[in-house]
């Protein structure tokens, strides 16, 4: 149901405005991300650092004490079974309750009759007690309003509850029906209910992962390709001109490669590897076999900062006889691009998005690759890939994961790894500041632009909001100019149009900005060999995978790069994320930390690729449910004269298409 359908209160709606939740559908599956198992405690079993849940009889009123600021320690004493107990809350001013009245304590013990409380509920305890979810929420939310928001859209969409699963595949696997399962994922009454709620709801992430990545992959269809043919020896030259040597993971992508173009199947194939690790040159190494092959090729790339420097190291590198072209959306020449390609009259073509356009034509592609593959949509590497027959492709990504992480999620996908560096790289030291504040590193700032070196500044947002409680992009260059004067600064955000940032990075690549305050768009591919600082603001706001894609951009030329990631958060978790990144500079180690510690959506760009997301499936610990649904899947896109699997395979490739990238 659309929101307007529900007939939420303003408040309700402000809430869902926040936590962007477009439908019920949104709502039903906001899962909580935790639950607390809330037990009756008694005195006699209260032990020194352990949980504590109670009941007791407010018999004091509560006293409060600021401290540093708008910190504040609330104290009040309770009567529970015969005993005094005193209990303090930390940043909490607002408890109000008379005496006589009952409260619900759930906190830690201290010894000696002390409570140090995490949460308190003037109500009932019998209505705390049990499987209790808690949501993610934003300031000014409340954990009771996201519960009682999700329980009266399940009230008015229960009947209409749709369960598009084969009811086979439920069956086989002793699966409970999609109503159940939303209902217990929110209010389970025990550790089964749950159990049970969360393996139907895993199962189901995971079959329309893969019947979304089946239908990517050509919905099973085996199709033939015609064998591309060159001279080897031809290739040998072109590899050994090189202004760098090849490492031996790059030269063994190489060969894959090779072994790809002269199969009469076309090529899928994902080369994964580290930030820095020689991608591109694979990649210039794969596209000029398919042009001695006789054949166009096509490197498309996130974004046109990206595009253009593809563009200028294919005009380096390629032989002059091999015609490069450029297409994004503000390239001026772009009809007269179009005009080459249609008439084959371009070899090799660097694109962005344009490259989709249905008024752009190639007269013989044979490769397609995609690099940053997360970034681009299932309909559009399709669409680009449908411009030629049985066109090869390759899917780059410098968010490596582990091996058998990849077979398992690509299935039939065929991958190639580097990981070895190139001779010469240097590698990142990384800091964790304790503080949102850059005060603290000025001086070591400051030393770094003396000795000629740049400095990239991050902020995960262009500007202030009431939303958005951390630094500001804008904010920072204003109040960090008079800071670093008399070294220039500049400001890049995504707001600017490309000709804004194209002159931003220009004057930084030149050296005429010393000081780039930005958001992550630099995060893909800038290469700036002099800029070998970077601090990062509000860390904890970003993913590990995230972060070290960000420090790449600092490891680019013969100096060591230092990175300082700020964050004042107290929360354990978060701070036991960022230490990942202090102690190693091993992609695959962060990207495997990152999917334990924070999950799998972001991180293998499922968010952005009209792939469905993995909000609740864990690929470390669901390998049986993950086993059982690429099976199905399978056996779905064999099967697709039945009614009830066509609907179902349907269904999934409209959601997973609508929510690729425009």
């Amino acid at each position: 149901m659309e929101l307007s359908q529900l007939k939420l209160t303003a408040k309700r709606n402000e809430i869902c405005k926040r936590l962007d939740l477009k439908d019920s559908d949104d709502i039903l599956r906001y899962y909580p991300f935790k639950y607390e198992q809330y037990s009756l405690t008694a005195y006699k079993d209260f032990e020194i650092g352990e949980k504590v849940v109670f009941e007791g009889e407010l018999i004091s009123s509560p006293s409060t004490f600021r401290f540093k600021g708008n910190r504040s320690r609330t104290s009040f004493k309770v009567l529970y079974e015969e005993e005094v107990i005193t209990v303090s809350i930390f940043n909490r001013p607002w408890v109000k309750s008379g005496a006589d009245d009952k409260i619900v304590i759930v906190g830690k013990y201290e010894g000696n009759n002390k409570v140090t409380a995490t949460s308190f509920y003037a109500k009932d305890i019998n209505e705390i007690l049990g499987i209790n979810p808690i949501y993610s929420i934003r300031e000014g939310i409340k954990q009771n309003e996201i519960k009682k928001l999700v329980l009266s859209t399940y009230e008015k969409c229960k009947d209409t509850i749709i369960d598009e699963i084969p009811e086979d595949l439920l069956n086989e696997h002793h699966l409970i029906d999609l109503k159940t399962a939303l209902y217990n994922i929110h209010c389970p009454a025990d550790s089964l209910s749950l159990k049970k709620a969360l393996a139907r709801l895993k199962y189901e992430e995971f079959l329309r992962f893969y019947l979304a990545l089946e239908a990517l992959k050509g919905s099973g269809n085996q199709v033939l390709k015609e064998k591309k043919e060159f001279d080897i020896n031809e290739l040998k030259k072109f590899i050994k001109k090189l202004p760098f040597d090849l490492t031996a993971d790059q030269m063994l992508s190489v060969q894959d490669i090779i072994n790809d173009l002269r199969s009469d199947k076309p090529m899928y194939r994902l080369i994964q590897g580290d930030v820095g690790s020689g991608k591109t040159a694979v990649a210039e190494v794969g596209l000029y076999a398919n042009y001695l092959s006789g054949y166009q090729g096509a490197l498309m790339a996130p974004t046109e900062i990206l595009a253009k420097q593809h563009y200028l190291s294919f005009l380096d590198i390629m032989p002059k006889n091999v015609r490069v072209g450029l297409l994004t959306s503000s390239n001026k020449d772009n009809s007269l691009i179009k005009d080459k390609l249609s008439r084959g009259e371009i070899d090799i073509v660097i694109g962005t998005h344009a490259l989709f356009q249905e008024s752009v034509e190639f007269k013989k592609l044979g490769m397609v690759i995609a690099d940053e593959q997360h970034r681009f949509g299932v309909k559009q590497r399709r669409a680009l890939k449908d411009k030629g027959e049985s066109v090869d492709f390759i899917l780059m990504s410098a968010t490596p994961i582990p091996r058998t992480l990849a077979n398992s999620l690509y299935g039939d996908m065929s991958i190639s790894t580097i990981e070895t560096m190139p001779i010469g790289r240097k590698g990142c030291d990384t800091y964790r500041i304790n503080k949102n504040s850059i005060v603290d590193i000025i001086p070591d700032l400051k030393k770094k632009l003396d000795e000629g070196r740049q400095i990239y500044i991050i902020a995960s947002a262009i500007e202030n909001s009431e939303s958005y409680a951390g630094k500001d992009a804008t904010g920072l260059y204003n109040s960090l100019i008079d800071v670093f004067a008399p070294y220039k600064m500049a400001l890049l955000h995504g707001k600017l149009s490309s000709e804004e940032k194209d002159e931003i990075m220009s004057l930084f690549n030149d050296n005429k900005v010393q000081i780039l305050v930005s958001t992550t768009v630099v995060e893909v591919g800038v290469n700036v060999k002099n800029a070998t600082v970077m601090v990062i603001y509000d860390a904890d706001r970003f993913g590990l995978s995230q972060i070290h894609q960000l420090r790449g951009r600092v490891q680019r030329g013969n100096y060591k790069g230092t990175c300082y990631l700020l964050s004042d958060t107290k929360d354990p978790d978060t701070s036991k994320r960022l230490e990942v990144l202090c102690s190693t500079n091993d992609g695959f180690k962060i990207s495997e930390a990152d999917l334990k510690l924070r999950g799998p959506g972001d991180i293998l760009g499922t968010r952005q690729s009209g792939l469905p997301t993995f909000v609740l499936g864990n690929l470390f610990e669901d390998t049986k449910i993950i086993e059982a649904s690429k099976k199905d899947a399978k056996r779905i896109v064999e099967n697709l004269d039945r009614e009830d699997y066509i609907h179902f395979y349907q269904s999934i490739l409209a959601k997973a298409l609508i929510k690729s990238i425009d």
